[in-house]
């Protein structure tokens, strides 16, 4: 396994020269065609979705899925440093293939191997966007609470879906949805998942959210109006679908706490570009012991999130259990995000409070972060039980 770096010193550990060429081909991708018109796009609410075609042609909308379906094949520590690198050049491209992935989990892993020749290639390799549908208005951290409800017609008939989800990346904009609906008794154990077409008659999405941050990124809630579903799109066993929707949040995270470095990153790199040239008393701002400080502990939180999402990338990629760690750098990575982006608008002082210079942008993107797949109270609550068990009742 090589080390390398980039050209803002970070050093990666790369297992092999594909993957090398991966990241490369990333990093070029990022400097020519997504950090330009970040700032841009970002402030006119532009979703780049001509980008995300360019990432599907270059085989980075499904690196970590089977190459007999049009996937990369790359383990997932690679996946993510790959996600890292696109977050920092702008996170909502970072998070829009993070989104994606986890839109394709529950195919990838529970679908049948017909249902996967029929969708998988398209959707890994075919320029398809996807969206997850689990939340709704009144079933966020309780998610197995949902009211959306699929009902079948009749023995061997189609399902009939109608409800509502609520905090959908790419609501309104996606090529296919993958929907968690009741379709039994309450609780987790009476829900199905689902992949719906993104254009199936019924499906309809409310006017994207108005947020504090991420506007090229549309969140928005997605109506199902008696949408039809054959049973041939129902993944996994009836009643299986909260089990289907957890696991591919596990991963899901990681790809959060990937994206939480890269947007941390990013920060630090243009924190210390303008300490070099910021000038005060005579000399250069980054001479100053307090601000180095401030820098080092920066640089130092953004280390140890990498080290911690890496960690369970890795475990994940050798079957084992990994869904403790995976709250773990979801939980440390995104705070660090935010502490870090906080810290980076200090050292720009009154002009990192402008939209003239992007880290006001990074710090109101990485307060999102804390939120999405999970908020950090829950990732709180889910290594807890890991440590001592489930709360008495």
């Amino acid at each position: 396994m090589a080390a390398e770096s980039n050209a803002d010193g970070v050093e990666r550990r790369l297992p092999t020269d594909e993957a090398r060429e991966l990241l490369a081909l990333t990093r070029d991708i990022a400097r020519r065609e997504i950090a330009p018109r970040a700032a841009e796009e970002e402030a006119a609410g532009h979703f780049p979705r001509e980008l995300f075609a360019l990432l599907s042609r270059s085989g980075l909308l499904g690196l970590p899925y089977d190459p007999e379906y049009g996937g990369g094949g790359q383990p997932y520590e690679v996946y993510l440093q790959v996600l890292e690198e696109l977050a920092a050049a702008r996170l909502t491209v970072g998070l829009g293939v993070s989104v994606h992935t986890l839109s394709c989990h529950a195919l990838a892993r529970f679908g049948t191997e017909q249902q996967r020749a029929a969708q998988l290639p398209a959707m890994l390799g075919g320029g398809l966007l996807g969206a997850y549908c689990l939340s709704e208005p009144a079933a966020g951290s309780d998610a197995a609470a949902l009211r959306t409800r699929a009902v079948r017609e009749g023995e061997g008939g189609d399902w009939v879906i109608d409800g509502t989800k609520a905090w959908i990346t790419h609501g309104g904009i996606a090529d296919f949805y993958t929907v968690m609906a009741r379709t039994g008794g309450p609780g987790a154990k009476g829900i199905t998942a689902f992949l719906v077409p993104g254009d199936a008659p019924g499906l309809s999405a409310a006017p994207p959210e108005r947020k504090m941050g991420m506007t090229g990124s549309p969140t928005a809630q997605v109506h199902l109006d008696g949408v039809r579903v054959p049973d041939a799109r129902r993944l996994g066993a009836e009643g299986q679908g909260f089990a289907l929707a957890l696991d591919a949040l596990d991963s899901g995270r990681l790809g959060i706490a990937a994206c939480a470095v890269g947007l941390g990153q990013a920060a630090l790199d243009e924190a210390v570009a303008y300490a070099r040239e910021r000038r005060q008393f005579g000399r250069p701002i980054a001479d100053f012991q307090g601000l180095r400080f401030l820098l080092a502990d920066m640089a130092t939180r953004i280390e140890a999130g990498r080290a911690l999402y890496l960690e369970a990338a890795r475990l994940r990629d050798e079957g084992r259990s990994f869904g403790r760690c995976a709250a773990m750098a979801k939980l440390f990575c995104t705070d660090a995000a935010m502490r870090v982006t906080t810290d980076a608008v200090q050292v720009l002082g009154g002009y990192g409070y402008t939209a003239d210079f992007p880290v006001e942008r990074y710090l109101r993107e990485a307060k999102m972060l804390q939120i999405v797949e999970g908020t950090n109270q829950i990732q709180r609550v889910v290594i807890a039980r890991h440590l001592v068990g489930p709360e008495s009742r």
